[in-house]
């Protein structure tokens, strides 16, 4: 006898969660990639300049727009594909349901 495969249903209250945590944390990984790339930049450039780097710049010009950045584009495109996901879910959902 043939094991039968019933899928959870797919549920909509899941879809904000998941794309404010995928969010949440591409957006923190590419804070600390951007700090940690603009320090190196600015210890290169202040070593062969001769002068004391400001890290303030590493923070405030570099990290923090490319956060914000790079976490609004991830946004948008996690809650495209979460719906995208969510509508394709549904739609085999009731395939399944009419096939039984």
């Amino acid at each position: 006898m043939p094991q039968q495969f019933n899928p959870r249903k797919p549920r909509w209250y899941a879809i904000p969660g998941r794309v404010l945590f995928v969010t949440f944390l591409l957006t923190l990984l590419s804070f600390a990639v951007s700090l940690l790339l603009s320090i190196l930049g600015l210890v290169i450039v202040a070593a062969l300049k001769g002068a004391s780097p400001d890290m303030r710049f590493a923070y405030r010009g570099v990290a923090l727009p490319a956060a914000a950045i790079t976490g609004a584009i991830v946004l948008f495109l996690s809650s495209v594909l979460e719906i995208r996901h969510y509508r394709q879910a549904k739609a085999l959902d009731g395939i399944a349901r009419a096939s039984r």
